[in-house]
């Protein structure tokens, strides 16, 4: 494909870099409710601030940092949290670097990075989360500005650099990364997307809409790069960007997310390019792989046009047993929710309630899940602008307040169609605060039953987000699966179905699939348990998993209101 084609898509892309906008979350119907969450930073002794290292001159990596995970990294069944770091660009060491804190099961959080071997002080992006050597630990990959690392996990929480040994450490602009099987052996191969092929020396000076000095749009370098695929054989890392076909369509990747798109067992990815046509990488099944996006309806969204993809969300939201996507914009710019209808996608962003409520803000970090237990999926964004308001209203003129939409089915059309609605209370919180958000990462941090959420700030102060679901009559109000390999290995990829049953004459039995994914939002690594709201204590019957070599194992009727440890060839 010829270079004065991606030219085109760059120049006609440009103009979707925003200006100066009034961002602030819409006002309340009614009068205030009852909170979603609760803001425990501090009381969980969490004391991080992403500094992105501006000074007078706006280098472009400076504004699209940093990222965080959720996961249980020393194996005592409670999340902890990797918090990556940026410091200053194109400086070899940034210390204090990345931190890793460790869940102390009591609402507490230790840091414990020196003397972890975890602390990389790269100018650091995000992070993916997966067992890459099989030993039953989970391992990180930190994705940089300049070479990305590999931290492999002893079992005890402490790390490895195993960046060189493993043939990994490409030193381009790496965004976020995601593991999965992609050819069914049994081991997590690696895909790491690029964003701009970028130097310091190289920045360009830009001004804003009212002529001030200001970040660029990545459209102005006109640089996309190539994101970078390796095959893990046994460990050892063998880049296949070439061979599997990722290497003929240079992007501006931002989110990713792995996704069965058609339900023939083997995994595909999604990657959300900025400011030009997303990408979905179509498995074929040989090593190989083809960008089918404007084939299957993702590409572009319902007008045509490319946006500036960000964070991607991945669930089966209508429940017809496939996964959708949901890719996030700039303001003034929509969401793209595009409906999965049996390997093709169809543009559903104005019947999901998304188009006007999400364009007033620049959203990152995002995710799908039934955050107040009621049996339908809710939605949680991470804002903050690129661009400086020349008239803040908050000392960071970046800052944006956080949106959180509770999920609901509409009637408005035939089919069973998810759409969203504002919670009174913006973020979902009792005194919502902006910052200048990016990475989201979700999951249950207190092992109660509910999700809660981790977000990074830019020059601000991460925030931990409780949620309060399980305390309010959440008790049994849910289900949870954890899925292992025969090593205790997160089976990421592999697949539950079920069929959801409850004694209340209510409520109808529902046939439901989920997937093990970890990586999904923005920059982030989530909890890879798959965590199903039910409204009301029910029964998880008939609970099959498909593991990612498509081999399927039963496990029977399970209870509400536990996580369950599904574990390869030990079925009930």
């Amino acid at each position: 494909m010829s270079s004065r084609f991606f030219v085109f898509l760059f120049l006609v892309g440009a103009s979707l870099w925003p200006g100066c906008r009034d961002n602030t979350p819409p006002p309340p119907k009614d009068e205030a409710e009852t909170p979603w969450f609760e803001v425990v930073t501090e009381s969980a002794g969490i004391a991080f601030t992403y500094s992105s290292g501006h000074t007078t001159r706006y280098l472009m990596p400076e504004i699209v940092g940093g990222g965080a995970a959720l996961a249980d990294l020393d194996g005592d069944g409670w999340l902890d949290l990797y918090l990556v770091q940026g410091g200053r660009v194109n400086e070899q060491d940034n210390a204090p670097g990345n931190r890793l804190l460790r869940n102390q099961g009591n609402g507490t959080f230790q840091d414990i990075t020196e003397g972890s071997g975890a602390g990389d002080t790269g100018y650091g992006m995000g992070v993916a989360c997966g067992d890459v050597d099989n030993d039953g630990d989970t391992d990180l990959y930190v994705t940089n500005l300049g070479p990305d690392v590999l931290l492999i996990n002893d079992g005890t929480g402490q790390f490895h650099d195993r960046t060189k040994t493993a043939g990994l450490g490409h030193s381009g602009w790496s965004t976020s990364a995601t593991f999965l099987d992609h050819d069914r052996d049994g081991d997590l191969d690696l895909f790491v997307a690029g964003y701009l092929d970028w130097t310091e020396e190289g920045e360009l000076t830009c001004h804003n809409d009212t002529g001030n000095l200001d970040y660029c749009s990545p459209q102005n370098y006109l640089a996309p790069t190539i994101d970078r695929f390796y095959r893990n054989d046994a460990g050892v890392f063998v880049d296949i960007t070439k061979s599997s076909g990722i290497y003929r369509q240079p992007g501006t990747g931002l989110g990713v997310a792995p996704i069965d798109v058609n339900g023939d067992g083997w995994m595909d990815i999604f990657v959300a390019n900025d400011g030009m046509p997303d990408a979905l990488w179509k498995n074929q099944g040989d090593g190989t792989f083809r960008d089918e996006a404007l084939l299957s309806g993702c590409a572009l969204d319902h007008s045509g046009a490319s946006k500036a993809g960000m964070g991607v969300a991945v669930a089966d939201v209508d429940e017809d047993g496939d996964d959708d996507l949901l890719v996030c914009n700039l303001d003034r710019q929509s969401d793209s929710f595009f409906l999965n209808e049996g390997g093709a996608f169809r543009d559903a962003t104005a019947a999901a309630g998304l188009s006007a409520v999400s364009r007033p803000f620049t959203r990152f970090g995002l995710g799908f899940s039934d955050f107040n237990l009621d049996g339908i999926l809710d939605l949680f964004f991470a804002n903050g602008r690129v661009t400086r308001r020349d008239q803040p209203t908050a000392s960071d003129p970046f800052a944006e307040h956080n949106l959180l939409l509770q999920g609901h089915f509409s009637d408005r059309v035939a089919e069973k169609t998810l759409a969203f609605d504002s919670v009174k209370t913006a973020d979902g919180t009792t005194s919502p605060t902006p910052f200048t958000s990016r990475a989201a990462a979700f999951g249950d941090i207190d092992n109660d039953g509910d999700v809660d959420i981790l977000v990074v700030n830019r020059d601000g102060p991460a925030r931990l987000y409780r949620n309060l679901a399980s305390s309010s009559s959440g008790a049994s109000r849910w289900i949870g699966f954890h899925l292992l390999n025969e090593q205790g290995s997160e089976a990421l990829g592999a697949k539950v179905t079920a069929t959801l049953a409850w004694n209340d004459p209510d409520f109808e039995e529902r046939l439901i699939q989920r997937t093990a994914r970890a990586s999904s939002s923005y920059l982030a690594s989530n909890d890879p348990r798959i965590h199903i709201g039910l409204e009301s204590p029910g029964l998880a019957k008939n609970v099959q998993v498909t593991w990612s070599d498509g081999a399927t194992e039963s496990f029977g009727d399970l209870p509400s209101g536990t996580y369950h440890r599904l574990i390869r060839n030990e079925g009930l």
